[in-house]
């Protein structure tokens, strides 16, 4: 009777475990950017990868360092194929070279952090319409919430800066999300 009890109590605990899956609240469309390294880059680069998203400009003394450091924390969890990627709210002072400046503030692995800028038109329909955050009309004032999107190109969560703890939130919900079958 002790055996049937312990597996029973196994079983239902497997299931308690499992949390369900995270929502779809959109899917971020095809865009067309520069890169800090100054050249092209555009969403199939993020194609079948997890990655996390924010929006910040380079001389911003507010939340902008913030999420930053969140997403260099990120950035160090270390998971492997994870990608984050930062577009410019300021695309008339956000040159590839200011970009890439502050990517070496923040320690960015270029090959996992990436730092977009462009067209303003492009940066607001995404900021806007696809991410569902904030334009990008030359006031600089803009979300701080960081973004979760999937192998599909799916935004699945959202966290801000005030969260208790959002690194290791967006890290907890990296690993659901790598754990889901495509």
């Amino acid at each position: 009777m002790k055996i049937l009890t312990i597996a029973a109590l196994l079983v239902l605990g497997g299931c308690a475990a499992r949390q369900p899956g995270l929502p779809v609240y959109g899917q971020i469309p095809s865009f067309e950017l520069v890169s800090e390294t100054g050249r092209p880059f555009d969403r199939t680069a993020l194609d079948g990868k997890v990655w996390v998203a924010d929006f910040i400009f380079t001389t911003c003394t507010g939340p902008c360092p913030r999420m930053s450091s969140l997403m260099r924390e990120v950035q160090q969890a270390a998971i492997p194929d994870v990608q984050l990627v930062s577009f410019s709210v300021d695309p008339e002072h956000d040159t590839p070279e200011a970009l890439a400046l502050y990517a070496a503030r923040y320690h960015a692995q270029p090959e996992r952090w990436h730092f977009l800028t462009g067209q303003r038109e492009a940066l607001d329909h995404l900021a806007r319409d696809a991410f569902k955050l904030s334009n990008v009309d030359g006031s600089l004032v803009h979300s701080t919430r960081l973004v979760l999107v999937d192998r599909q190109s799916r935004i699945r969560r959202y966290y801000t800066t005030s969260d208790d703890d959002p690194a290791a939130q967006v890290v907890r919900d990296i690993k659901r999300v790598l754990a889901e079958r495509s």
